[in-house]
């Protein structure tokens, strides 16, 4: 078990400690760290699940529990449900005084040593993180600095009120990595969210690249490493993907929205890598949870192994126009509205070829 810096992390961690412990549990907290550290130790640490509590990239106010497997796999749909039956029909296991679960503490720097040791940069890279004051001030630099990089850090102390602004790697707050990277001369800057599953990348001068052409570019680097093989995206990206994934040889499976569902179909499928366009990208070999520190670590490696500045190394993938927004819309009129664009959407352009409904329509 692990939390994020939020305000709110005292009361729900020593909650699910106590209903731990007292249906048997034992539990190993390592305190602050990112999401993908908790669930990389569970997956190497012969435990049955892991707890992250955190709200990700959600405003401070917010706080809830990721639940994960054995594999460091997050709970899906199915999996969530069961929790929340068994809450609801407080039918756990309630243990004797005398078979209470026992608290260790813990610490990530089985996860740090081990991501770092499978990452070998071949010169001092200078690099400018903002760490939004969230968990991965815990994490990044250590990373970072162990690999050699000279790292110029700003919002680099944790802080669960987050004065920097939302923990979210978009928008404005690229628009202050991106002056930092030209302050400071760094050759390419890495945002994180508030729990470090997500991260996003600038260039010098000024550059930020859309993030599924990012997506896109490395998918295809890693297809090209390995001699082929598939990639896993959701609905969301960017057409680019495929440009760029088949190009290099690749295949590329869609699946509904949600990171979960993505590396449920990078495990079922044997995939290569997967990802989503807001960052959060998953390296099966090393883990099924998507993980910021761990991406941008090995996008640095992509671009020193291709010799290619940032600018260079996403122009493979085309650039197309991509709008997304929120419209709002009841519950109750969610079916139907969606049956009715299901059936005149693909009327309205020619050339269709494949209309994908497995999470909206596509």
């Amino acid at each position: 078990m692990g939390h994020d810096p939020r305000v709110s992390w005292p009361a729900l961690t020593s909650a699910l400690t106590s209903g731990l412990t007292s249906c048997g549990l034992d539990v190993l907290d390592v305190g602050l760290a990112p999401t993908p550290a908790v669930a990389y130790t569970a997956s190497r640490g012969g435990f049955d699940a892991a707890a992250s509590v955190t709200a990700s990239h959600n405003p401070p106010m917010y706080n809830g529990i990721k639940l994960f497997d054995h594999r460091g796999l997050a709970y899906g749909e199915e999996l969530s449900r069961k929790v929340e039956e068994t809450l609801a029909s407080r039918s756990f296991r309630r243990a004797k005084w005398d078979e209470l679960g026992r608290v260790e503490e813990g610490d990530v720097d089985g996860y740090v040593a081990d991501t770092t040791s499978r990452v070998d940069l071949g010169r001092a890279w200078k690099v400018a993180l903002d760490l939004m004051n969230g968990a991965t001030c815990v994490t990044a630099p250590r990373m970072f600095n162990s690999l050699g990089c000279l790292t110029h850090v700003v919002n680099g102390t944790p802080v669960g009120l987050f004065p920097s602004g939302r923990p979210e790697p978009s928008g404005e707050t690229l628009s202050r990595l991106s002056w930092l990277v030209s302050e400071t001369g760094s050759e390419v800057g890495f945002a994180y969210d508030g729990d470090g599953d997500r991260m996003a990348v600038v260039g010098p001068d000024g550059f930020i690249p859309s993030q599924d052409r990012v997506l896109a570019s490395y998918a295809a680097y890693m297809v090209e490493s390995r001699g082929g093989g598939l990639v896993v995206t959701h609905v969301g990206a960017s057409m680019c993907v495929e440009d760029a994934v088949e190009e290099a040889g690749g295949r590329v499976l869609r699946t509904r929205v949600g990171d979960v569902a993505v590396a449920e179909a990078i495990l079922q499928h044997g995939a290569v890598f997967g990802g989503e366009p807001i960052g959060a990208w998953i390296h099966p070999d090393f883990h099924p949870c998507p993980d910021g520190v761990l991406s941008s670590l090995l996008l640095l490696k992509a671009l020193e192994e291709t010799g290619q500045t940032l600018r260079k190394f996403v122009s493979r993938a085309p650039e197309y126009p991509t709008v997304r927004c929120k419209v709002p819309c009841m519950d109750r009129a969610k079916p139907y509205v969606m049956e009715r664009v299901g059936e005149e959407l693909p009327s309205l352009y020619e050339g269709v070829e494949e209309v994908l409904t497995v999470d909206g329509v596509r």
